[in-house]
């Protein structure tokens, strides 16, 4: 198979896009987005959206493409990330794909489960109830409803228990019978190049990160989404936080405490899934972008 699929991994506030747009450079290519919080335009500054200035010139797809308004599932961006793909591998040997959500780059690398159609309301009112009743709740319904996937997933990640019990719900069938299904071949091989960094370096550059964010404007930003905060695109760490000091629930300083915090777990969250990736090339976040252009150069023309 000579097309290739270079996707850049790593924990949120790594360096992912830098190093995205000079492998672009690099192959002479384009950069597919994997990273699901960069998919709305109401949201910019909470999502760290490359500006045009540090894309370089290079081509990006899936970046603020659709609304909030928009419903739009794993399913459907990766339906529409492989024909984007199709296309793509007609004009170039390489692409690069780049993001921090795990499940999204997941469906493009092999592909995910089919699941039915979530019925209308159910995910707001499991929203609600998370907002209501805390992620407790969540987690007595899922040990309910589906006790073999509970032991499984996640417990502290609110948006993976709420997307089992929409399946859970609107199929009256465990959320866990649906999963490790066929799935359709790829047509390229993938290529896993990672960044990483000493957790107190990491931790440091998301406490950074966040400041930054607040300094551009992020207060603002999530004031002008106030009233979409029920919406599913806005059930996102940066945004939850300051949504609770505008309401006044809280102080900013506590809220910006929150957010740092919140992204910390995020990062770990991450940082699990990729210790389940075989065959990752790994470096360090202040190797040269040459010096790993080089190395995956070498990589492909080994495998070739």
């Amino acid at each position: 198979m000579n097309n290739y699929l270079i996707s850049v991994i790593g924990p949120t506030a790594i360096g992912k896009t830098a190093l995205a747009v000079s492998l672009a450079q690099y192959f002479k290519t384009e950069v597919i987005s994997s990273d699901s919080r960069q998919f709305y335009r109401e949201m910019t500054i909470g999502t760290a959206v490359p500006a045009q200035e540090e894309r370089k010139g290079i081509p990006h797809h899936f970046i603020q493409h659709i609304s909030i308004e928009t419903p739009y599932s794993v399913g459907g961006y990766e339906q529409d990330a492989l024909q984007l793909l199709h296309q793509l591998f007609r004009k170039y040997t390489e692409v690069i794909l780049v993001g921090g959500s795990g499940l999204y780059t997941t469906a493009i690398l092999k592909g995910l489960d089919t699941f039915p159609e979530v019925k209308p309301g159910i995910r707001e009112g499991l929203n609600r109830a998370y907002e209501e009743g805390g992620i407790a709740i969540l987690q007595a319904k899922l040990q309910q409803l589906d006790p073999k996937y509970y032991e499984a997933v996640d417990q502290h990640n609110p948006h993976r228990l709420i997307r089992a019990l929409e399946v859970c719900l609107s199929s009256g069938k465990p959320y866990s019978s649906y999963l490790n299904q066929p799935r359709a071949a790829r047509e390229f091989t993938p290529i896993l190049v990672g960044l990483t960094a000493d957790r107190e370096v990491l931790y440091k550059r998301i406490n950074d990160r966040v400041d930054e964010m607040m300094n551009r404007g992020l207060l603002k930003e999530a004031e002008a989404l106030l009233p979409f905060r029920h919406y599913n695109a806005l059930q996102t760490v940066g945004y939850q936080e300051l949504f609770t000091y505008l309401e006044g629930s809280c102080t900013l300083e506590e809220a910006i405490s929150e957010i740092k915090k919140n992204t910390r777990r995020f990062a770990k969250r991450q940082l699990t899934w990729y210790r389940k990736l075989e065959g990752v090339l790994w470096f360090d976040y202040q190797t040269p972008h040459g010096e790993i252009a080089e190395a995956l150069q070498s990589n492909l023309q080994q495998d070739a």
